[in-house]
């Protein structure tokens, strides 16, 4: 349901600046005003809608220096959680990681799939953080982040891979340079919100 919602705000299907009519959506949905309304409240604690008495729900208006702001919280959690995975089993996961990247090498693809794949190999990047509040927050604010990417780009938009950035990331971990890791982890986090930023900001 929550998914369903910001698809529909990245598709422009919802304005950010319209009252979402909790009564057409739920009979579009095909589903009942319960578990809608949990979706909206649970966005709403994300930060992606808010709400006033006798207007209801709308989504936020988008912001640069949130987007800067999201980037920056993300990037530095994700190197927390990357500093809390054991060496060892980091090591051993770099290979996998890096064939991934080599995969994934071609020059261009469609944003939503770009998404899915950075979603998966930062997913398998983190898998050894036992973390479980850590990884939690990460997840929920790559939710509110992803509803910025899908606004400012549009899941069809054709980008350029930064595969680069998650091979140098794979080759730190199977040197068993974790300084170096982090480092490059920050970098792939900042380099990918200037690439948003250009399209946020045109």
């Amino acid at each position: 349901m929550k998914e369903e919602l910001l698809r529909r705000l990245g598709s422009g299907t919802i304005a950010t600046n319209e009252t979402i009519n909790e009564v057409e959506l739920a009979t579009e949905l095909g589903v009942s005003r319960t578990p809608l309304r949990e979706a909206l409240i649970t966005l709403e604690r994300e930060g992606v809608i808010t709400s006033e008495r006798g207007k209801g729900f709308r989504f936020t208006p988008l912001s640069a220096q949130e987007f800067r702001d999201l980037t920056a919280i993300v990037a530095t959690l994700e190197a927390l959680a990357l500093e809390s995975s054991d060496p060892e089993y980091l090591t051993k996961i770099a290979p996998q990681l890096l064939e991934e990247a080599h995969a994934f090498s071609l020059p261009q693809a469609p944003h939503d799939v770009i998404e899915r794949y950075d979603d998966a190999w930062h997913d398998l990047l983190l898998s050894g953080c036992t973390n479980e509040r850590l990884m939690k927050l990460i997840t929920s604010l790559k939710v509110t982040m992803h509803r910025y990417e899908r606004v400012a780009l549009g899941d069809q938009d054709v980008l350029e891979r930064s595969a680069v950035e998650h091979e140098r990331i794979a080759l730190s971990l199977q040197r068993g340079d974790l300084d170096e890791a982090v480092v490059a982890l920050k970098e792939n986090w900042n380099s990918g919100m200037d690439r948003i930023l250009e399209r946020l900001t045109d």
